[in-house]
């Protein structure tokens, strides 16, 4: 069974970096889910895609895997951008100002 070890990307509701700096490990799906007739839930036989580990290095999460004998596929993460804010609110509050304020 092939895992992914992958570091999380931050939830759309927030903007902090919570829960996004250690290298999770997770298990593919075996087997596809089933309908149950009486209640329509959605079940599976396979326990294995429940299960997520969670490790402080991606070296650590190779390294687990690799004495387990599980076949991983490593997913690199995107870094973000930085987003710099040239003047703005912040800046009338500057020490080093370069021009007078005005008003």
């Amino acid at each position: 069974m092939i895992a992914r070890i992958y570091q999380p990307a931050r939830t759309a509701m927030s903007s902090g970096s919570a829960k996004t700096r250690d290298w999770v490990l997770e298990y593919a799906q075996g087997e596809a889910r089933d309908i149950d007739p009486l209640m329509g839930w959605t079940g599976s036989g396979d326990t294995q895609s429940q299960v997520t580990l969670r490790f402080p290095t991606k070296k650590a999460a190779l390294e687990y895997a690799r004495e387990k004998g599980i076949e991983v596929e490593v997913v690199e993460p995107h870094k973000r951008k930085p987003n710099i804010r040239a003047g703005g609110y912040g800046e009338n509050f500057a020490t080093n100002r370069k021009g007078p304020w005005t008003h």
